[in-house]
């Protein structure tokens, strides 16, 4: 287990990978101690020697920033939020996920500008470090005043409230407190404000989609090749001097991996009867790489997220200011995801067009790809669950982000929706690895049917290792159990060499 030091310094998306494969503990640099003891010390003096309302430390919240709440009511103000406002509905958020909240969250309030107690940190630390794991709920969050009603169920188990499950159990948060021997802590001005305005579900959502988002590519120019191969393509769209003279960066890498997969192959050597390809096939590099300079695009938007604080108001002691602001506000993010969500549904939608040509009976490959069709109906029905996929991805490309609906009396009267894109990009991101793992299966069924000759070295093992999971399909038999067993290998059991 890695130990990742939370510290102002900035980091790459290599450390959330990390918290997905369930890779680091994470402990507090002396330097973001100082910060969060800094912050809160100056907060306090404010409170104590100001009569001056200042946005969330001693007034209402949203459309009740106007009322005043005196000092002895700061606490109770502050549980308030947190009870009030945790409203979630709907699934359960993944546990690799709220981890990642749990791990954005700390790195947010470790700057410094948020004026949380160092306690309270250390205690969502502690959460990350022993697998406790806060219920949260999919659905609340307008991606505005921050991720309010998720971030409200991840605070609650901080006072004792809401659930978490914990050591294969599900349990209340005062029970955790029973068993851990902890006091709920008692939140004091600001705080919970602090804990529920932030960007960490969206945030969260976004680099898991990120990370996959990735590997899905990679896999497209693996699997896109091995069906080139067993379709008989031709090679000539991937010569590197066609993309020089187009040089999207990630149109040339598709292209080169596409072509570095077939180095050796005795099928793509072979002389060709057709002058070119479907667009599915000659065109791979050029949608396949569009996708690649989006993932780019997202990561820097995402990367940029990560080191950032994201709570409001933020207060600053060197200058002597605590500014209500927005910095919540998840537009950056909204936009990107709707764009990921794009991006790689269309790596989905190529991928299923060469299914559909590989069961199509052209180029000597047998109708639906089985020996006896007919009698058999073979490969005819997975390309129809690719097509349903895909098309589901498409009605739920429809970006989020353009959308607004107004909230507390029109005081939150720009909102991002960017909660909606990163849950739709989620789901987007799953759909595709399944049409791809459905390609692969179908790619690999068709290989075998070009026989005696031979692929490349590297797909011939890929196709061997695939073969440990899912058979080589003789006869009609029940096609669902090797499609999901295809799924789990492009998601679990796929090591690229």
């Amino acid at each position: 287990m890695h130990v990742h030091t939370v510290s102002p310094l900035p980091i790459e998306t290599d450390i959330p990978e990390k918290v997905i494969n369930g890779e680091i503990c994470l402990e507090l640099s002396e330097e973001s101690r100082r910060l969060i003891d800094q912050c809160r010390q100056y907060l306090d003096r404010k409170v104590r020697n100001s009569a001056e309302l200042i946005y969330g430390v001693n007034t209402g919240f949203g459309g009740l920033h106007n009322v005043a709440v005196g000092n002895k009511d700061l606490e109770r103000l502050q549980n308030n939020l947190v009870m009030s406002h945790a409203c979630g509905m709907g699934p359960q958020v993944p546990e690799v996920i709220v981890r990642l909240m749990l791990f954005l969250k700390i790195r947010s309030l470790s700057y410094g500008y948020s004026g949380v107690q160092l306690k309270t940190v250390e205690r969502l630390a502690d959460f990350f470090n022993l697998g406790v794991t806060p219920v949260v709920y999919e659905q609340g969050s307008l991606g505005a005043s921050g991720d309010l009603a998720p971030l409200a169920h991840l605070a609650l188990p901080l006072i004792g409230l809401g659930e978490v499950d914990f050591r294969g159990k599900r349990i209340t948060g005062s029970e955790l407190n029973r068993q851990m021997g902890w006091e709920p802590i008692a939140l004091q001005s600001k705080e919970g404000l602090a804990l529920l305005n932030g960007t960490q579900f969206m945030c969260a959502f976004g680099l898991w989609c990120l990370v996959k988002a990735q590997r899905l590519a990679d896999q497209a120019d693996i699997i896109c090749a091995l069906s080139l191969d067993a379709y008989d393509g031709r090679p000539e769209p991937f010569t590197r001097e066609v993309h020089q003279i187009r040089p999207h960066a990630g149109q040339a890498t598709s292209a080169a991996r596409i072509m570095e997969c077939l180095q050796g192959s005795e099928l793509i050597q072979r002389q060709k009867e057709h002058v070119q390809d479907p667009y599915s096939f000659r065109c791979a590099p050029q949608v396949h790489g569009a996708t690649r300079d989006c993932i780019e695009y997202v990561a820097r938007v995402m990367t940029t997220e990560m080191n950032s604080a994201t709570d409001n108001p933020t207060i600053f002691p060197a200058l002597d200011k605590i500014v209500s602001a927005g910095n919540f506000h998840g537009q950056p993010l909204a936009l990107a995801l709707d764009f990921l969500a794009i991006a790689v549904a269309e790596l989905g939608s190529i991928s299923e067009r060469r299914i559909n040509q590989l069961v199509l009976g052209k180029r000597g490959l047998p109708p639906f790809l089985v020996a006896r069709p007919g009698l058999n109906s073979g490969f005819m029905i997975p390309q129809y669950t690719a097509a349903s996929i895909v098309s589901r991805n498409k009605q739920l490309c429809t970006p989020c982000c353009v959308d607004s609906i107004d909230s507390s009396q029109a005081q939150e009267d720009h909102v991002s929706m960017g909660a909606n894109s990163a849950l739709k990009c989620y789901t987007v991101v799953n759909n595709v690895r399944q049409v791809l793992a459905t390609e692969l299966f179908n790619a690999a069924q068709a290989l075998e049917f070009r026989r005696p000759s031979r692929t490349s070295e590297r797909l011939e093992k890929l196709v061997a290792e695939f073969r440990k999971h899912v058979p080589f399909i003789e006869d009609d038999t029940t096609m669902y159990p090797h499609l999901h067993k295809a799924d789990k290998f492009l998601k679990d059991e796929w090591h690229f060499n």
